[in-house]
């Protein structure tokens, strides 16, 4: 069940649509479903807003299966799946209807939702090899109601791309800024906009960038202030950052 789920039932009982036993009824349901490896959070949307989400890496194809058709018959609409890779994916689709994006390594259950955050979440990347942690963030943030752009390949080897965006970038609600290398571009953005920026530090680069821990460096150590940083190349994590704060005004008005 997720939060508007438990919104919609408050709302029918309101309204007389639905009586206060059979709510009670809807409320009893299981805090989670254990089905032996796996001990599935039933109330994680009511919690959080969110379904709970399946980390795919270190699960096999047939785990994968069984926690989707228990979240499916718990009622979750839209289940998220990363770091999902294509053989698994595959294995998945024969069992249960998912849409995959292979280049992010994440597939979704269900439906996106509609979209309900107050603005749009503009992804930036440096380079093309960044972009499967773009797509990733994507994702999660549509599956979790967000609006969003992207604006990929625009890194400071050729500042005049990032600067002829310029209009893009200062529309922005929020920004996910994903860079590897060095990791110099979310720098730079934050330094450009009034908007929150959330760094995303990835693994891509040579023999000194150390596995992203360079471009890790350089973000925590930025001179442009009030920039959040997450992990290396985890978009879902930028994307679990950037959805509530799109929100925050909308559970203002609540």
């Amino acid at each position: 069940m997720e939060k508007r789920d438990l919104v919609k039932i408050l709302e029918e009982v309101k309204s007389g649509a639905l009586n206060i036993d059979d709510a009670l009824l809807k409320f009893k349901e299981e805090p989670f479903t254990d089905i032996e490896f796996a001990k599935i959070d039933n109330h994680r949307g009511i919690r959080n807003g969110n379904s709970e989400v399946i980390y795919g890496a270190g699960k096999t194809a047939d785990e994968i299966i069984a926690i989707l058709k228990a979240m499916e018959r718990n009622g979750d609409k839209c289940v998220l799946i990363t770091r999902l890779d294509k053989e698994k994916a595959d294995a998945v689709t024969k069992e249960c209807k998912i849409s995959y994006n292979e280049r992010g390594q994440i597939a979704v259950m269900g439906q996106f939702p509609e979209a309900d955050g107050n603005g749009k979440v503009l992804i930036v990347c440096a380079g093309t090899s960044d972009i499967p942690i773009c797509e990733e963030a994507r994702i999660t943030l549509e599956a979790f109601g967000n609006k969003t752009e992207s604006l990929y390949d625009v890194g400071v080897a050729g500042l005049e791309r990032l600067l002829k965006s310029l209009d893009i970038i200062m529309k922005a609600d929020i920004i996910i800024a994903v860079a590897g290398m060095e990791g110099a571009l979310p720098t730079i953005v934050n330094g450009l906009v009034d908007c929150p920026v959330i760094a995303v530090p990835t693994s891509v680069g040579y023999g000194t960038s150390l596995g992203g821990f360079s471009a890790l460096f350089t973000m925590l150590n930025s001179c442009s202030s009030g920039m959040a940083v997450q992990n290396i190349d985890n978009g879902f994590g930028a994307a679990c950052l950037a959805s509530p704060i799109n929100h925050i005004k909308l559970k203002k008005e609540k």
